[in-house]
Order: structure tokens, then C-alpha cells, then sequence
């Protein structure tokens, strides 16, 4: 496939996600979702600490606040590609005013699978890791097809 919205808008089998699963998954987490976002960061500025400067004049609890959104809106656009696709795009080239590169993307993603495997103990089966380590990969195409896309005037 030429491009991320491509990917994004083919049908949940082709994409290779397993939405139902994904689905099923945050729901555990839903109920939670606080204390998930702050052991996320928790977590990324424990692995990476150089990452901590990215927030140093962010608000943290709106910053929370955004990565919960965030999640939610990947959820509940999973059976709508199209707009997912179009609003991961738009968040990535969001980015680049943070000066968030590609090489920081496996970084969040390796602190967010770590935090779905905390607080999913035990559901945290093998299937449900490569759902998100998928969805995970589809979202980082589409952010990054954003970022390095160029601005139109």
C-alpha cells in the first residue's frame, strides 16, 4: 500500500488489526483510564528519561487528559478508518511543533505496551500484545505520515 490512510481505510481484515480484541482490551482499562495515562508516563520517563524534557512546560493534567482522548478516539474509530486515519494524520503533524521525531515513537510505544501489560496481568495473552503491537504500528504509519507530510499554506 502507497499510504498510512490507505492501510487505515482498508477493511479491519486486510489491516491485519483485530478490533474486537483491541475493543475488549481498553474496556478493562477504561475504568481506570487516570491511572493508566499517569503510570504511562510513569513508565516512559522511567525508560527514557531524556523524554521528560518534551513536557517541561506542558500541563500535565491536561497533557493526561489529551493522551486519554486520544486513546478513545483510536477505539472508537477502529471500524471507521477513513476518519482515524484522517485524525491520527493531523495529530502527527501536531508533533512536529513539539519537536517529537520518529525515533521517539517506538519509545512511547515500548512504555504503553509495558503499561497495557501492567494493568492487564493476566488477560495480557499473547494475542492481545500483538493486537496492540499492530494497532500500535498503524497508528505510529498514520502519525508519522503527518509529520513528515508538508504543511499546506
Amino acid at each position: 500500500m502507497d499510504s498510512v490512510n490507505d492501510s487505515l481505510a482498508d477493511p479491519p481484515a486486510d489491516a491485519g488489526l483485530d478490533i474486537a480484541l483491541l475493543e475488549s482490551s481498553f474496556k478493562m482499562i477504561a475504568p481506570q483510564a487516570e491511572e493508566f495515562v499517569d503510570a504511562f508516563y510513569a513508565k516512559l520517563f522511567e525508560l527514557y528519561p531524556h523524554t521528560r524534557g518534551f513536557f517541561a512546560a506542558t500541563d500535565m493534567t491536561l497533557q493526561r487528559k489529551k493522551l486519554v482522548s486520544a486513546l478513545v478516539l483510536v477505539i472508537e474509530n477502529l471500524r471507521n478508518p477513513q476518519a482515524l486515519g484522517s485524525a491520527l494524520t493531523a495529530l502527527g503533524r501536531k508533533h512536529q511543533s513539539y519537536s517529537i521525531g520518529a525515533a521517539h515513537y517506538p519509545m512511547a510505544g515500548d512504555a504503553l505496551l509495558k503499561t497495557f501489560s501492567a494493568f492487564l496481568g493476566e488477560a495480557w495473552k499473547p494475542e492481545v500484545e500483538n493486537a496492540w503491537v499492530q494497532a500500535y504500528a498503524a497508528i505510529t504509519r498514520a502519525m508519522l505520515s503527518g509529520y513528515l507530510a508538508p504543511h499546506a499554506p
